[in-house]
């Protein structure tokens, strides 16, 4: 029998907070994977740099994640030099866990409609499959209003109505999975502490005890 499939959740955890972990956990659950692994990213393509550093950054990751036995945290991306992108990382992933071990890429749905963008996407679809985190606000049935045609034909030929369908393929499906969406952001975290407001219950305590120890946020970024 083939091992279950194991988890990707990329991010730049610029901190980590519950909603990340939420994430994970319950998409873990339905998909009965083997592990989650969280891969704070390096020099996002996409995005501005992050405000706190690599070192800082997987520290966070590291205690946000400990007591959890499915979580782990890669730091490929963040020894990395150059863009970081997903690509990249997952082809490592797969040369590591060879061709038959499953993988998912885990995003949320905001991320999967601008997929399309990502650097040789459609390449990723042979390297994981993709569980796409939808949130209430956010109904599955107007995805096709935002979604641009080549990833529509990508969603329509790979969607997968069985979940547990991930664990019978190495990679190339698309499953859509309802979870609990925490209204919880990094960008209001890190306003809180520059504003000298606490942040508490939106992230893991040793977290934020790490944040206050290193004097992160509360600067001029």
């Amino acid at each position: 029998m083939a091992a279950a499939p194991v988890g990707i959740l990329g991010g730049t955890f610029d901190p980590i907070h519950f909603g990340h972990l939420r994430l994970a956990q319950e998409l873990a659950q339905t998909l009965r994977l083997a592990a989650v692994r969280f891969v704070p990213s390096g020099t996002p393509p996409h995005r501005a740099t992050p405000h706190a550093c690599a070192a800082h950054r997987a520290a966070m990751a590291r205690l946000a994640v400990a007591g959890n036995s499915l979580f782990t945290v890669d730091e490929r991306e963040l020894a990395r030099g150059g863009p970081a992108y997903t690509f990249d990382t997952l082809t490592e992933v797969r040369a590591e866990a060879g061709p038959a071990a499953p993988l998912v890429l885990m995003l949320g749905a905001d991320a999967f409609l601008d997929f399309a963008a990502w650097h040789r996407w459609r390449e990723i679809f042979g390297l994981a499959h993709i569980a796409v985190a939808h949130r209430p606000g956010f109904p599955v049935e107007r995805w096709g209003e935002s979604m641009p045609q080549p990833l529509a034909r990508e969603y329509g030929a790979r969607l997968m109505h069985q979940p547990l369908a991930v664990h019978l393929a190495p990679a190339g499906g698309i499953v859509v999975i309802p979870f609990t969406a925490l209204g919880i952001s990094a960008t209001a975290i890190r306003e809180l502490v520059r504003a000298g407001a606490s942040p508490r219950y939106l992230l893991p305590d040793p977290v934020l005890d790490y944040i206050r120890e290193a004097s992160l946020y509360s600067g001029g970024r």
